[in-house]
């Protein structure tokens, strides 16, 4: 693929990146790339960013036709640039494509696009200790069209934002709230997919949750609201009686990167995992007898979000002493070891960039 580069004449200036607000501060350029029906993906380019300019009849703004990733670059202490699995991102950004009838992208396109616009926007990439390089691949349908049917065009574009460390004050407990009355998906639906829409009917619920002063909410699932299946936008897990029991990937589930990060290298370690149903009822039991020893949320953003506190049905259930267990921590502490440099790869997950 051969992709054109236009390089801005009047470059930002870069803004201090400790304390800066996440997904508000965005670098200079843009990878951009088109698809009609007749010609296919094509006019691959990287150019200033900019508001792009659509027709109030695009698809997208009326039946939702848009899918989106999330994956972050570092710079190691060597001053390196380097990306956590981003075939991960490609393959699930595809599998959202099929679900949402949006064409694909090749991966290795894909993957050559990522990699040309952080060359072209290396030193965006900051160095100071746990910060990030946010990169957000995203699809829209662009035909101005009000039939309901899938659209004939698409615009495929990557955008970038510096990112601080997620936790400010060290990796602190969350208290978390049971949704018992919302829902965020089902099985058959687009629930194990990016989308805009999974996310849009979870702000009701979040709303609630923050003016209760809870951090996220736990989702059960859409049909039974009995079973445990993400918390918030993340993926979550429980060490419960020594063992890892997180929610099995049945369709309704996002297949998290760092979810699946994180069970590989517990079962490296030699910890029983289990990847199942879970019920509201079980955990809270275990809650209650002091099995439940660890709870944590998994994702992009927080890489792991320890759960200290647990409210169902008006009733809290401290967690760990509500401080982070060793379990969460040692993910945590491999897990970013790993996207920085700072620990060995021996699962080939760091993918080099410049």
């Amino acid at each position: 693929m051969e992709i054109k580069i236009n390089k801005t004449t009047a470059p930002k200036t870069k803004p201090p990146v400790v304390g800066l607000p996440f997904g508000k501060e965005f670098t200079d350029h843009m990878f951009l790339m088109d698809y009609d029906a007749a010609t296919g993906w094509h006019d691959p380019r990287i150019v200033p960013y900019a508001p792009i300019q659509l027709e109030l009849g695009a698809v997208v703004f009326h039946y939702g036709q848009e899918i989106f990733e999330g994956m972050k670059a570092y710079r190691t202490k060597e001053g390196n640039i380097q990306m956590f699995r981003p075939i991960e991102n490609i393959r699930r950004m595809n599998n959202t494509a099929e679900r949402l009838c949006v064409p694909p992208i090749d991966e290795q396109d894909f993957m050559q696009a990522l990699k040309t616009l952080l060359e072209v926007e290396k030193d965006w990439v900051p160095s100071e200790e746990g910060t990030s390089l946010y990169i957000r691949p995203l699809t829209i349908a662009t035909e101005s069209q009000l039939g309901v049917h899938a659209s004939q065009k698409y615009l495929f574009a990557i955008i970038c934002c510096v990112v601080d460390k997620y936790y400010k004050e060290g990796l602190n407990p969350v208290k978390i709230m049971v949704e018992d009355h919302d829902v965020r998906a089902v099985r058959g639906g687009t629930g194990y997919t990016k989308c805009g829409a999974n996310y849009a009917i979870s702000l009701r619920a979040g709303e609630v949750a923050a003016k209760k002063g809870f951090s996220q909410v736990l989702w059960l699932d859409g049909v039974h609201q009995k079973y445990v299946e993400e918390v918030g936008s993340m993926n979550v897990m429980f060490k419960i009686a020594g063992k890892i029991v997180t929610p099995s990937l049945d369709g309704s589930i996002l297949p998290g990167v760092t979810r699946k990060s994180c069970l590989e290298l517990l079962r490296s370690w030699g910890m029983e995992v289990e990847e199942r149903l879970l019920s509201i009822d079980e955990l809270i039991e275990a809650a209650q007898s002091g099995a439940l020893e660890e709870a944590w949320g998994t994702g992009t953003a927080a890489v792991i979000s320890p759960i200290g506190e647990l409210y169902f049905h008006d009733k809290g259930y401290t967690i760990a002493g509500n401080k982070i267990g060793p379990v969460s921590q040692k993910l945590y502490d491999t897990l970013t070891g790993i996207q920085w440099g700072t620990a060995p790869d021996t699962f080939g997950w760091v993918e080099p960039v410049c």
